[in-house]
C-alpha cells in the first residue's frame, strides 16, 4: 500500500474512530440525563459528527468527496446538522494551482496552454472532486471550457474504492440502516469510468447529438481534437448557477423544473441513458431571449458533466416500463409485485400482503399517480429520502434489494426529486411523463411540449 493510500485510509479511519468514541460517551451521558438533556446530547452529537465527516470528505477529494456530494444532494431527508455540514461539499473545492493545471495540459496536449489556446484563463471557473474547469479561446475563435483532471487523483480514487468497508461506515453515518454494498459496487464502476475523460466525452456527445437544436435544452459539444483521457474540452456555455433559479417567479421555476424532468425521463426512456449525477452544480440556467420561444418557456437549461452516465439495455428499460405500467398507467398490484420480485427488488418471501407492498411503493410514484398538476415540495422529497434509507420495525425496506442496474436510477427518486423540489414547481408531471413514455406517447400537454413537437423533430436512435 502506498503512502498516499495509507494516509487516506488513516484519515477516514480516524474519523470513524473519533465518531465511534463520541457515540459511546454520549450514550454514557444519557444514562443520567433528563429527557431534555438527552435531546441536547443527541443534537450535539449530530453537529460534531457532521462536521467531522464533511471535513474529512472535503479534504480527501476523489471518491470520498464524490460520495459526500451525492449524499448532500439528498439533504432534505437527513438531520439538519448533517445537511448543513455536507452542503459545503456542493460548492467548489479548493482548486489546484494554475501552474499544475498548465503542466497537465502540456503533458496531455503536447504544449503549454499559451501555445495550445489563443487565450487561457489560469483561474478555474469551477473545481470539484476529480478535476477543475478553465475558460479558454481556441485559435479558431471558439470559447471553450477545459476540464483538467487533478494529478494523482486516479491513485486517490483507487485508494478510496479499495476501502469499501470504510465507505460503508461513512455512508451509514449519513443514513443509519442503509446497506451500502450495491451502492458502493455500482458507484465504484461508474467513478472509475469518470477517470477516463474519453468515456465522458463519448457520453456527453451522445447527449449533445440527441438534444441538438432543442429550443430549451443545451448539451455542449465536445472539442475532440483538444480532449484526452485527462483533459476534456467542450463549448463554453453561458448561464447562471442553479441557485439563481430558486429566486425566480413561479412560472420560471415551473419551466426550469419541467426541463429537468423532461431531460431525465426522455433520456431514460428514449435514449436508454441516464446522467446519474443530477445535482445543482451540473445545471446552468438562463432566460430565453427569443420572444417567439419565450411564449413557450422563459428558461433555457444547459446540462453539464457526463462522467457518471449509466446506459441501459432493452431488458433493463422493459423492467422500468413494466413497473410504471402496473403501478401507474394500468394499475395491477399482483403484476407490480411479480415485476419487483423478478427484478430482485423485493424478496419472494417478504412477509407482507400484496396490498401492503403496493401501498408502500406507491409513495415513490405519488406525483405520477395524480392526473392533475401537483406541487413538488421539499417535504415530499424529504419523505422519499426517509422512506428509501430509514429502517423501521418490520419495515418492507428490510426485504428489498437494489440491483446494480437500479443504483443510479434511485437518483431520480431521491436526487433529482430533491433538486426539483427546491423550485417548488406546480406541474402536471403525469401528463408530461405520458408524453415521454414510449408506450403512451401522448400529445403534449404544456407549452414547452408543444414547442418541442413543432421545432424539434428528434429521432429515436436504435437501442444498443
Amino acid at each position: 500500500m502506498s503512502a498516499t493510500r495509507t494516509s487516506r485510509s488513516a484519515a477516514v479511519a480516524k474519523t470513524t474512530t473519533k465518531i465511534g468514541a463520541r457515540v459511546a460517551v454520549s450514550r454514557a451521558r444519557k444514562v443520567f440525563a433528563t429527557a431534555e438533556q438527552r435531546q441536547q446530547i443527541d443534537v450535539d452529537l449530530q453537529l460534531q459528527s457532521a462536521s467531522d465527516v464533511a471535513e474529512t470528505l472535503g479534504n480527501l477529494k476523489g471518491a470520498m468527496m464524490k460520495i459526500g456530494q451525492m449524499a448532500s444532494y439528498l439533504d432534505d431527508g437527513m438531520p439538519a446538522p448533517m445537511r448543513e455540514a455536507l452542503a459545503s461539499l456542493q460548492q467548489d473545492s479548493p482548486p489546484m494551482s494554475g501552474a499544475l493545471a498548465a503542466e497537465v495540459i502540456t503533458q496531455e496536449l503536447g504544449g503549454a496552454p499559451s501555445e495550445i489556446f489563443a487565450e487561457w484563463d489560469p483561474t478555474p471557473i469551477a473545481s470539484a472532486s476529480i478535476g477543475q474547469v478553465h475558460r479558454a479561446l481556441t485559435h479558431d475563435g471558439q470559447a471553450v471550457a477545459v476540464k483538467v483532471q487533478y494529478p494523482g487523483i486516479a491513485e486517490a480514487i483507487s485508494s478510496d474504492l479499495a476501502n469499501a468497508d470504510l465507505i460503508a461506515r461513512l455512508m451509514s453515518m449519513v443514513y443509519p440502516g442503509l446497506d451500502p454494498k450495491p451502492f458502493t459496487a455500482e458507484l465504484s464502476a461508474r467513478i472509475n469510468e469518470e477517470l477516463d475523460y474519453t468515456i465522458e466525452a463519448t457520453n456527453q456527445q451522445l447527449f449533445a447529438d440527441f438534444y441538438r437544436d432543442h429550443p430549451f435544452i443545451v448539451v455542449p459539444d465536445v472539442v475532440t481534437q483538444l480532449s484526452t483521457s485527462r483533459v476534456l474540452t467542450s463549448a463554453l456555455s453561458p448561464g447562471y448557477r442553479f441557485s439563481v433559479a430558486e429566486t425566480w417567479d413561479q412560472q420560471q421555476r415551473n419551466d426550469t423544473a419541467e426541463l429537468l424532468f423532461r431531460f431525465a425521463f426522455r433520456s431514460l426512456y428514449r435514449l436508454h441513458a441516464f446522467n446519474g449525477d443530477p445535482h445543482p452544480g451540473n445545471y446552468l440556467v438562463e432566460h430565453v431571449d427569443d420572444p417567439a420561444l419565450a411564449k413557450s418557456s422563459s428558461v433555457r437549461v444547459t446540462f453539464l458533466d457526463f462522467g457518471l452516465v449509466r446506459r441501459f439495455t432493452n431488458s433493463d428499460v422493459t423492467i422500468f416500463e413494466d413497473l410504471l405500467k402496473s403501478m401507474v398507467t394500468t394499475p395491477d398490484p399482483e403484476m407490480f409485485r411479480r415485476v419487483l420480485e423478478d427484478a430482485q427488488l423485493l424478496r419472494t418471501d417478504a412477509p407482507f400482503t400484496t396490498s401492503q407492498v403496493n401501498s408502500w411503493f406507491a409513495n415513490f410514484y405519488e406525483y405520477l399517480l395524480a392526473e392533475q398538476p401537483v406541487t413538488m415540495t421539499p417535504e415530499y422529497a424529504a419523505r422519499m429520502v426517509r422512506q428509501t434509507f430509514n429502517f423501521g420495525e418490520n419495515d418492507i425496506l428490510r426485504h428489498t434489494n437494489v440491483p446494480p442496474n437500479f443504483v443510479l436510477l434511485q437518483r431520480i427518486t431521491v436526487g433529482l426529486n430533491g433538486v426539483v423540489a427546491k423550485l417548488r414547481p406546480t406541474l402536471n408531471f403525469r401528463g408530461i411523463a405520458e408524453e415521454l413514455w414510449p408506450w403512451t406517447d401522448a400529445a403534449p400537454c404544456t407549452p414547452i411540449g408543444r414547442c418541442e413537437r413543432e421545432l424539434w423533430p428528434y429521432s429515436v436512435p436504435p437501442a444498443t
